[in-house]
């Protein structure tokens, strides 16, 4: 009798283990407000005891997410909404000009990613036209960093031809040419706060530069995702004074054949929980539930689909 509870036992839980699901969430650098975000979601999923095994990944951001998301490497990540769109309608920019990505699916919007654009103090960098002849780190290789640099660059009438380098590394070499003086300036794309740029204001006398308003609007007609947005002063140490930038939105998107129970349950188990909010200051100043399903820019995940009916956040 011991023998056959025993083998019944065991039989159970080689059940349980091999229902389990396994999700890596692609993030982007350690430095940013993407890993820690995911790194979140994947605790919350975790502890919530849903059947899923999630983990989150450091990775060159938004566009390897999508391409990973697309060979299948990964199955969930955050990316921009903008490269979203690009992927989803094989346009916009040379990753998936022509080779449209269409097994992503939105499952939310979480809150505005900031273009930063960060000077070192002294450098003769007052504008985004200063730029010119300077050593500009664009963003890394895979990341939707790059594009946003090359848009307002154009709508100062500049191309990364007029840099006197244009430098593709990720956040955190970025701080180490600045430190070292091989970097005049560096963008970055990401939320308030992102660690990178409070590093970077630790260690040097650092500005950010301006998107005047009227740029901001060149942008918008022609890129519909941007949208104007101050970065508050006190933000980042030795900054004081209020910058006009320019945003776009960061989306958490999976692949389109990830099950739609582990989708919606994911997402029971985050948004719903009151800890969600607690995973990084970005999401508690701007995350809305309510918002999470307007304006995508590609199709919904059928799990978050039914999640949002449920919640009637959508009909």
């Amino acid at each position: 009798m011991k023998k056959t509870l025993l083998l019944f036992t065991s039989l159970a839980l080689m059940g349980s283990a091999l229902a389990q699901t396994f999700v890596t969430i692609g993030s982007g650098g350690t430095t940013g407000v993407y890993f820690p975000v995911a790194t979140g979601i994947a605790k919350l999923v975790n502890d919530a005891n849903i059947g899923v095994r999630a983990n989150a990944r450091s990775t060159g951001g938004s566009v390897f997410n999508i391409n990973a998301i697309a060979s299948g490497e990964l199955q969930m990540g955050l990316a921009q909404n903008d490269i979203a769109y690009y992927a989803y309608n094989g346009t916009g920019i040379a990753a998936f000009e022509g080779k449209p990505v269409k097994n992503i699916r939105a499952v939310g919007i979480l809150y505005p990613e900031v273009v930063h654009v960060v000077a070192r103090a002294g450098a003769g960098i007052n504008t985004i036209a200063d730029l010119k002849g300077k050593r500009v780190v664009i963003g890394d290789v895979g990341s939707g960093t790059e594009q946003n640099a090359r848009q307002v660059l154009e709508a100062y009438g500049l191309s990364l031809n007029d840099l006197r380098e244009a430098i593709r590394v990720n956040p955190n070499n970025a701080l180490a040419l600045m430190q070292d003086g091989r970097a005049d300036a560096f963008f970055f794309t990401g939320g308030l706060g992102a660690s990178v740029i409070s590093q970077a204001a630790q260690t040097l006398r650092i500005q950010l530069v301006e998107v005047e308003a009227s740029r901001v609007q060149e942008l918008a007609k022609k890129y519909p995702f941007y949208r104007a947005f101050n970065i508050p002063g006190e933000t980042y140490r030795g900054v004081d004074v209020t910058t006009p930038s320019v945003a776009v939105l960061s989306m958490w998107i999976a692949a389109e054949s990830l099950s739609a129970d582990v989708v919606y349950n994911m997402l029971k188990a985050t948004f719903d929980s009151p800890d969600f909010k607690s995973i990084h200051p970005n999401l508690q100043r701007f995350f809305n539930v309510n918002l999470a399903a307007r304006n995508l820019p590609i199709p919904l995940h059928p799990g978050a689909e039914r999640y949002y009916r449920e919640k009637r956040i959508i009909r």
